[in-house]
């Protein structure tokens, strides 16, 4: 895909001792263009493991449409995994996992459903599973513990957009997405709020931050995100031990805010001389997420250092929920991410388990039940899941390990 494309021409022509070895894709034209946009021409189809590794020791370049070959292949150190796909990652993760590869994901979506269950493993198999620089979770995280480095609390972690509307589709976003070269669900998702609400669960899994109310606050603010600390109540973040958020329309865009508190007055003093203002909250932002161009930095993180960019501390902090875009009715079998019918929002994990809501990244090829109308959070037994499901039996395991807290054995 697009974000694939651009991740492989960096690696190839910017980033020298790091080699792109393999692409798997299942439309493999869509592999042979990527290594074609970056200047590689010598492309070797593969279909087994023993081709795959002879290409990699000959110092070719293989693609193939089968991802499990990657995984299994010696010769290669790290896999970064770009499809936004629930039950397609979830395989692909946990073959990597198995035979001891690192896992790159710019999935925030994988990471989002089952990231804590998937961690797990990794950490057993001794491997590295984190997110990636350059997407706004990583930024976020990076920002969050420099700020954590100098002394202050982060006490809200957030995300500046430029368009929130729940009700958007692939129809109405196909003219951004043909200008641009990006898949229209994609896109959909960036607009109906969905992906911002994974990309925010995420850096609370990460954090252990939570979601002052379903759906966050998501301010519409066309000023500075620098005065926006008077729009939050300290008391309520401290209580919450802070919040992931967004808000739409501020400056500078699209980049990532992280609002922190100090207590010591002496150093509050220093803040304001160095025109951080009076507090009591400090605003830290960047000003831009450079996705694709930073991708290889986490993946020389992983292998070289052990390093993740970030993942989940423990359980799911933060969940996204299934929310009906437009009436459903009794019989239909719900779309996919960015798609026609429904749409995701934050909701802190605690009240997903209480209610038994339907996870956004699981809701794709349900059944329904009964009808439902527009705007209606979805729960499990509004729904009849697939059959056979390696994402559902993971989230199960997850949702057995972290709701009970109960160690349950993943051999």
């Amino acid at each position: 895909g697009f974000m694939g494309r651009g991740i492989a021409n960096q690696i190839i022509n910017s980033v020298p001792g790091m080699e792109l070895v393999a692409i798997a894709n299942r439309n493999v034209a869509k592999a042979q263009r990527a290594y074609n946009e970056a200047g590689i021409e010598n492309v070797q189809t593969v279909n087994n493991v023993a081709q795959l590794e002879d290409t990699i020791r000959s110092k070719n370049y293989a693609i193939t449409d089968d991802a499990l070959l990657v995984c299994q292949a010696e010769g290669i150190d790290a896999l970064i995994e770009v499809t936004g796909a629930i039950e397609f990652g979830a395989q692909v993760v946990m073959e990597a996992i198995a035979h001891h590869k690192h896992v790159i994901l710019m999935n925030a979506e994988l990471d989002g459903t089952i990231g804590c269950i998937l961690k797990v493993y990794a950490d057993k198999a001794g491997v590295i599973l984190s997110a990636c620089d350059g997407d706004q979770p990583g930024v976020e995280m990076n920002l969050y513990r420099f700020v954590q480095s100098i002394g202050l609390k982060p006490l809200v972690c957030g995300n500046i957009k430029g368009l929130q509307d729940p009700y958007r589709n692939p129809t109405t976003q196909a003219g951004f997405a043909q200008r641009w070269g990006q898949n229209p669900c994609m896109v959909t998702s960036f607009a109906d709020g969905t992906k911002i609400s994974f990309e925010q669960a995420i850096v609370a899994n990460a954090t252990g931050m939570k979601v002052a109310q379903r759906g966050m606050l998501g301010y519409d603010f066309t000023g500075h995100v620098d005065e926006m600390t008077s729009m939050y109540d300290i008391d309520q973040l401290q209580a919450l031990g802070g919040i992931v958020d967004y808000v739409v329309g501020a400056k500078p865009g699209p980049g990532v805010f992280v609002f922190a508190t100090h207590d010591d007055p002496k150093q509050r003093h220093y803040l304001n001389l160095y025109k951080l203002g009076e507090g009591p909250l400090y605003s830290f932002y960047t000003p831009y997420h450079l996705c694709h161009f930073e991708v290889p930095l986490s993946v020389a993180r992983a292998v070289l250092f052990g390093d993740r960019v970030l993942s989940p501390i423990a359980g799911p902090i933060v969940e996204v929920v299934t929310t009906a875009k437009i009436d459903l009715k009794a019989g239909e079998v719900l779309d996919g991410i960015g798609e026609y019918m429904t749409y995701g929002q934050c909701e802190n994990a605690p009240v997903v388990q209480a209610q038994r809501l339907l996870p956004m990244g699981l809701a794709e090829g349900c059944r329904l039940k009964r009808d439902l109308p527009k705007d209606t959070v979805l729960t499990y037994d509004d729904v009849e899941l697939p059959l056979h499901r390696l994402c559902d039996e993971l989230r199960q395991q997850q949702d057995a390990m972290f709701s009970s807290r109960v160690p349950l054995s993943v051999g």
